[in-house]
């Protein structure tokens, strides 16, 4: 479902966000203080306009209850991003999320008023330590501190066994999601998908099982 959403702060990482949310059709209002980054994303937002966004009252002019979402994507000013989470929630905000670049930016956030908090450095520097940290992992995605799901390459002993035969969910503790073959991706598992070498396989799984079971 279309939603509009009220962007602050475009630096990288926000502009990344506008791209993003532009190619999933969403309507954005993006700010930034500075008239360089805000002409960078024109081509990706409804409308865009220089202010800063501690400004109340810029703020107020916005009607900050019509959107369904605000994000706070402010990286190099931690004082703005507080200040703006903060007057943002006052006003109304649905919902808000605010990127924080420090455990303890994280903290204070929420207490001022964030609903969530990203936080991409470290989120990205943990992708990259597990998902290169083991030579037969192709792909990596954290759902909570306990599960993931997994791209695996398939396992020797799960190939021309069909899912049934395996008894992949009683055995090995884990739900198979989907099965690439050739690059596409194919969700139809029944018990009687038969696993071949030359695909792909996703899974989801508590971390301790895929561990002892996959060795990652």
């Amino acid at each position: 479902m279309k939603k509009t959403v009220l962007l602050i702060g475009l630096g990288r990482y926000g502009r990344h966000v506008a791209e993003k949310l532009h190619e999933l059709h969403h309507e954005i209002m993006a700010v930034d203080k500075s008239e360089a980054r805000v002409n960078m994303v024109l081509p990706y937002v409804t409308n865009a306009l220089v202010a800063d966004s501690t400004d109340e009252e810029f703020l107020r002019s916005l009607g900050i209850r019509n959107f369904d979402l605000c994000i706070v994507a402010i990286g190099d000013d931690f004082q703005s991003s507080l200040e703006t989470t903060s007057l943002l929630k006052d006003m109304g905000a649905k919902y808000v999320v605010a990127r924080a670049s420090r455990g303890i930016h994280e903290k204070f956030l929420l207490r001022n008023g964030a609903d969530e908090t990203v936080y991409p450095e470290k989120q990205l520097a943990s992708w990259t330590a597990i998902r290169y940290g083991y030579d037969h992992l192709l792909d990596y995605f954290e759902l909570s501190d306990r599960y993931a799901v997994y791209e695996l390459p398939m396992p020797a002993e799960w190939c021309n066994h069909t899912i049934g035969e395996l008894k992949i969910r009683q055995n090995y503790h884990v739900n198979v999601l989907g099965i690439k073959q050739q690059g596409a991706l194919n969700v139809e598992i029944t018990p009687q998908t038969r696993l071949v070498a030359e695909d792909t396989i996703l899974v989801i799984g508590r971390h301790e099982d895929m561990h002892k079971y996959f060795q990652i």
